[in-house]
């Protein structure tokens, strides 16, 4: 099946630019593209797309409230924001307005299209390293929770599996560190998706931060 993108840059030459690489791949394709917040808003609507290749830094109506009201019908359309993150302080607030991911204009062009389509299929892939400066980032702000966030109904294995993903570690490496089966690593994501109301892994990472399982220490 192809992934239909829509692509959200106020730049024409970072557009065409990635228009190219998602045109190359044979399972991505481009449907739209947009160079303000308001015209994403739009044309996702118009054109449903799987994923929103979102800027963060446009005119008008920035990428985070594109994102929040994208994201807002809980429809089925995913964005992935795509930024310089050591420059932009504004990612935690896109992930917190209901962003799938985020990805870093220099990194390699494979890794790009692979997290295209890992969020179209409604998971996020977020490297360790970037996990870490992510963390940081949360606890940075002044606007950071006064109180650890409950984890009420989570499970003991659980909560090994939420610090786990807090440390963005895969599925894969969830079951190796437990000495348990991918697919039941795989199910317990599922049911933290399900008690903690997040939307994917990224949303877990801050879950698990809020609850004091992890540190920007790591």
């Amino acid at each position: 099946m192809t992934v239909r993108v829509l692509l959200v840059d106020d730049q024409p030459l970072v557009r065409a630019g990635l228009r190219v690489l998602i045109t190359e791949a044979p399972d991505l394709a481009v449907v739209g593209e947009a160079g303000t917040g308001a015209e994403a808003v739009r044309l996702a609507r118009d054109l449903a797309p799987d994923v929103v290749l979102m800027d963060l830094r446009m005119p008008g109506t920035d990428g985070i409230q594109a994102t929040r009201t994208i994201t807002a019908h809980g429809g089925p359309t995913r964005v992935l924001v795509l930024t310089t993150f050591d420059d932009d302080e504004h990612v935690h607030a896109a992930l917190r307005a209901g962003a799938s991911g985020f990805l870093v204009k220099d990194m390699a062009v494979d890794d790009i299209l692979a997290a295209v389509r890992v969020v179209a299929a409604g998971d996020a892939l977020i490297a360790p390293a970037v996990t870490r400066r992510l963390i940081a980032e949360f606890a940075r702000r002044p606007e950071q929770p006064a109180r650890r966030r409950s984890l009420d109904g989570v499970t003991e294995r659980e909560r090994e599996v939420l610090t786990l993903v807090g440390r963005g570690l895969s599925n894969a490496e969830i079951a190796a560190e437990l000495v348990i089966s991918v697919a039941t690593a795989k199910a317990h994501v599922a049911r933290l998706f399900a008690k903690l109301g997040a939307r994917d892994r990224v949303h877990l990472v801050i879950a698990a931060y809020e609850a004091g399982l992890v540190t920007p220490a790591g």
